[in-house]
């Protein structure tokens, strides 16, 4: 049989053009030209799907969270210049002082201005905090609680009006350091930077940290100070795996801070090659001396905001009242004023006597605490380096006046000293070694200064036991003694862990019927229930066999009829009632008032769930 002539490919073979009916239909059905065109991915497609892909890649390579470490440490590098150079330009205003001055460093200021800025300012600062909170009613948590806590989760808005309030404190004076307001805003945009990118919970706290160490490192010219000052305080931990992202930021940020015009803290210090192994002898008593005295600050502060909480002042008022005494203290000196950044220049190059460095340390102690504890914005980083080189500096005068045989230097007095008393007011001991090898490049005076700071750590672990910012998270009740993330052990709660599916019988059944409803091994604890529906409490199937007479009520025979779980307890508190109750087992109620029972929780699972927890922790922070 001959082939057509025309086409020789055979209909319904792969590629065959479709004649007849089928072309005419095949053809009708097609989509028109224009929609066959959509299937191709439009550039506005991509720019829509891009966030996704980037979430997808940072979750996924942790090369991309190195890089969004590297955007945290840009911004926070902006934002620290931007913050140092508002405070500067108030304090050039107010106080009528140079561009290329510092107030700190001032031999002397008007007396009117000393004493009024302060105050007004403080006056200005207490409305201003009582505008904002009738409009924001959250309590801002700082990057220490909020990695403690909330898994690295901070409020930006939030963060922006800490920010606010401490360059007012700092710009009118106000004896505190800008530190606390850098590290803020530092840990926020790095938070929020992360949320954005949906990161889990532990990179979200490291990205947290990287925000912190860039904040210091820019504030101090001081990468791997920024650096182990997130490991140390913010991270609560170090590991290989996270050292990259905290790097990255801290050197990103040290870099934007030079291009926009360098940082404030400039030692030009010449130290000795060499320190003899008996000068360690001093150094490590001065490092116990800082210790005690970071601690009578520490107390210091809560004793100033227990007395003006007692004087029933109004709080908008407060800072005003602060803000005179601190006026009032600087008309002996201005190195009480503001962080003392110039102030502490001046201290290292001068040759006081043993009396003024006395009597500044206790002014400058005192102008701290008010501030602090009259409700002034800030913190105690700068100015507890400041007291510690005039601690150091006394120290040396002091051993000078008694003997000369063995006289340690005034100026290694002063940077272990600087040192010393920052350990035991901020912790850190790692971040204050780097601090002083960064600002001396001297490997001996960062031993001696090491040394120190151990002895300092020791002795407030020992006899206070909490940082100041630890310290003041205890006066709030909350039980944090490092960033350490145990936020997880809240979230682990009762209501989380329960057994939905519980056996119920009433309080007025007989033993009989009972045991026809729960034969041996049906259940391990049955839930009893009064007329009402309401819990009364728990009975074990065991006893009920154990009982002879069928004629008894289940109500004889229950246990822990007021011992009762709540869903909102957290594993901790659990497992607490489980050991005070003596039970393996118990009811979880809605409420102590209604009583009703919505689960029941084990012992052994409890432990179970807590264990997994804490290995996965485990796992997480050793970067397997």
């Amino acid at each position: 049989m001959s082939a057509p002539s025309g086409d020789t490919t055979l209909a319904g073979a792969p590629g065959a053009p479709l004649q007849g009916k089928g072309a005419a239909k095949a053809q009708k059905d097609a989509p028109p030209h224009h929609a066959v065109k959509r299937h191709r991915r439009p550039f506005s497609n991509v720019v829509l799907h891009a966030p996704q892909v980037l979430r997808a890649l940072v979750r996924t390579d942790e090369i991309w969270l190195v890089v969004l470490a590297a955007f945290a440490g840009f911004f926070t590098g902006v934002a620290v210049w931007l913050m140092t150079e508002a405070t500067q330009f108030i304090h050039e205003i107010l106080f009528k002082i140079g561009h290329a001055e510092r107030l700190s460093a001032m031999v002397e200021l008007d007396p009117w201005r000393t004493v009024l800025i302060p105050a007004v300012g403080g006056l200005a600062l207490g409305l201003i905090t009582l505008g904002i909170g009738k409009v924001f009613r959250r309590r801002t948590v700082d990057p220490i609680e909020a990695n403690a806590l909330f898994g690295g989760r901070m409020s930006l808005s939030g963060s922006l009006i800490v920010v606010l309030q401490t360059i007012i404190s700092n710009g009118v004076g106000a004896s505190i350091g800008l530190e606390a307001g850098y590290t803020q805003i530092g840990s926020a945009i790095a938070s929020r930077w992360g949320y954005g990118f949906r990161l889990r919970r532990n990179d979200l706290r490291l990205l947290v940290g990287c925000g912190a160490a860039a904040a210091i490192a820019g504030a101090f010219n001081a990468p791997l100070t920024g650096a182990f000052y997130a490991f140390e305080l913010v991270i609560g931990t170090y590991s290989l795996g996270t050292f990259a992202p905290v790097a990255v930021a801290a050197i990103v940020s040290v870099a934007v801070v030079h291009a926009l015009g360098g940082s404030q803290f400039e030692l030009d210090v010449m130290v000795p090659t060499r320190i003899e192994a008996l000068d360690y002898i001093p150094i490590l008593a001065l490092g116990m001396l800082c210790a005690l005295v970071g601690i009578a600050i520490m107390r210091g502060v809560t004793v100033t905001e227990e007395l003006f909480r007692k004087s029933r002042v109004a709080p908008w008022l407060r800072p005003a009242i602060g803000g005179l005494a601190v006026g009032l203290l600087a008309l002996y000196t201005p190195a009480v004023l503001s962080s003392g950044h110039g102030a502490l220049g001046v201290v290292f190059g001068a040759a006081y006597p043993f009396r003024y460095l006395a009597i500044l340390v206790v002014l400058k102690a005192v102008a701290s605490a008010i501030s602090i504890g009259s409700g002034f914005r800030g913190g105690l980083f700068f100015a507890s380096l400041f007291l510690g080189a005039l601690l150091g500096k006394a120290f040396a005068a002091a051993m000078a006046a008694v003997t000369t045989a063995h006289a340690v230097s005034p100026l290694v007095c002063a940077l272990v000293g600087m040192s010393a008393l920052a350990v035991g007011i901020i912790g850190g001991p790692l971040t204050m070694g780097f601090l002083a090898l960064e600002a001396t490049g001297s490997l001996p005076m960062t031993a001696a200064v090491l040394a120190a700071c151990v002895v300092s750590a020791l002795t407030v672990r020992r006899t206070f036991g909490y940082s100041f910012a630890t310290w003041r998270f205890h006066l709030r009740g909350e039980a944090i003694r490092s960033a350490v993330d145990i936020g997880w052990m809240r979230n682990l709660t009762v209501g989380r862990m329960m057994r939905r599916e519980v056996r119920t019988v009433r309080a007025d059944t007989s033993l009989a019927v009972f045991k026809r409803d729960f034969p041996l091994g049906a259940a391990q604890i049955v839930v009893v229930l009064d007329d009402a529906d309401r819990y009364a409490g728990i009975v074990q199937p065991a006893e009920v066999y154990a009982d002879t007479d069928d004629g008894h009520r289940v109500a004889l025979i229950l246990h822990h009829t007021d011992t009762v779980l709540l869903p909102q307890m957290t594993i901790k508190e659990a497992v607490a009632m489980f050991e005070s109750a003596e039970s393996d087992a118990l009811a979880v109620v809605e409420s102590v008032e209604t009583r009703k029972v919505l689960g029941l929780l084990t012992e052994a699972h409890a432990l179970r769930r807590y264990s997994e927890e804490l290995d996965r922790r485990r796992r997480e922070l050793s970067g397997e």
